[in-house]
C-alpha cells in the first residue's frame, strides 16, 4: 500500500538529475548540513528528508521500519513528480534506500550509501547491543557510540554537539524502534544480482561498517557495485570529510556510462 504521509523535506538546486537523501539513526536531515553549501545545484536537485520520528516528523506516528520509510520516500517522489531519481542514504538511511530499490528499481537511477547498513541487517554482539539498545534513554551511550564509530579521535566538543543534536531531533521511542528494524531486517535476497549502479562509501576509522563488511555484502549483491574507503574518516563522512564525500558521490552520480552487469566490481581507495 502506498504511503499517504508526506515526508518533511527541503530542496536544494534545480538541476535535471533528481536526488533524494535519507539521514541515518542519529540525526534528521540536518545531518547533511555540512555538505549543503557545496553541492552542485546546476546538475542536481536534492531533496533532503526527515524520516518519521525525526526533525519535522518527530511526532509523526508510524511503525518506524525500513519498509515504511521506503514507502514514504516513494510517496515523496510521486508528490514531487520525480519518475526517475537517484538515492543517497547514510547508515540506517541506506537500508531505507535499498528498500526503495527493491520496491521500484526501475525508477532508481543510481544509489549511493554512506557507511551503509547492509540489506541483511547488522547483528551486534551482546555488549554492543546493550549499548545501542539503551541509547534511546541514555545520552552517554549515544556519545560512546559516536566516539567508537569515529575511531576515538574526534574532539570532545564535537561528540557533545552531535549527542545534543541527536537527542533534540529524534523521538526516543521512534529511535529505539528504528534500531530493531535496521539491525534485524533482512531483505538481501531481493537485491541479489541487482543491476542498479550502487556506490558504497566507507570510512577507515569506522569499525561498525568497515570496507570488508561492504565487500561481503553490498558488492556481492549489486552487480554494478563500487566501493570507496575514505581515509581519516569514520562513520560520519558528512562531518568528518565533507568535501571528499561530495566529490566522490557527485562524480558517481554524474557517471553516464552503463556498466555491464558482468564487469568486475570497482573498488577505489
Amino acid at each position: 500500500m502506498a504511503s499517504t504521509f508526506l515526508l518533511p523535506h527541503e530542496l536544494h538546486g534545480d538541476g535535471p538529475h533528481k536526488v533524494i537523501a535519507v539521514h541515518g539513526w542519529f540525526a534528521d536531515r540536518s545531518a547533511w548540513t555540512p555538505v549543503v553549501a557545496d553541492l552542485d545545484r546546476v546538475s542536481f536537485q536534492y531533496a533532503l528528508v526527515d524520516l518519521r520520528g525525526y526533525g519535522e516528523a518527530k511526532d509523526t506516528p508510524g511503525a518506524y521500519t525500513t519498509a515504511e520509510g521506503a514507502a514514504d520516500v516513494l510517496a515523496l517522489a510521486d508528490r514531487l513528480g520525480w519518475e526517475r531519481f537517484s538515492l543517497i542514504g547514510h547508515s540506517m538511511g541506506a537500508s531505507v534506500t535499498q528498500r526503495v530499490v527493491v520496491s521500484a528499481r526501475q525508477r532508481v537511477r543510481r544509489l549511493a550509501g554512506v557507511s551503509p547498513v547492509p540489506a541483511s541487517g547488522l547483528t551486534l554482539p551482546p555488549r554492543q547491543w546493550e549499548l545501542f539498545s539503551t541509547a534511546d534513554t541514555e545520552p552517554a551511550h549515544r556519545r560512546t557510540i559516536l566516539d567508537l564509530t569515529t575511531g576515538g579521535v574526534r574532539p570532545s566538543a564535537w561528540l557533545d554537539r552531535m549527542t545534543a543534536r541527536s537527542l533534540a531531533c529524534s523521538d526516543a521511542k521512534a529511535f529505539r524502534a528504528w534500531l530493531d528494524s535496521w539491525t534485524g531486517d533482512d531483505f538481501h535476497r531481493d537485491l541479489d544480482g541487482c543491476t542498479t549502479p550502487a556506490l558504497a562509501v566507507t570510512g577507515q576509522l569506522d569499525p561498525a561498517l568497515p570496507a570488508e563488511l561492504i565487500r561481503r555484502t553490498w558488492l556481492h549483491w549489486f552487480a554494478r557495485g563500487e566501493l570507496v574507503d575514505l581515509p581519516v574518516c569514520g562513520h560520519y563522512a558528512m562531518d568528518e570529510a565533507p568535501l571528499a564525500l561530495i566529490r566522490v558521490v557527485e562524480d558517481f552520480l554524474r557517471a553516464d556510462r552503463d556498466l555491464s552487469a558482468k564487469e568486475p566490481h570497482l573498488q577505489r581507495s
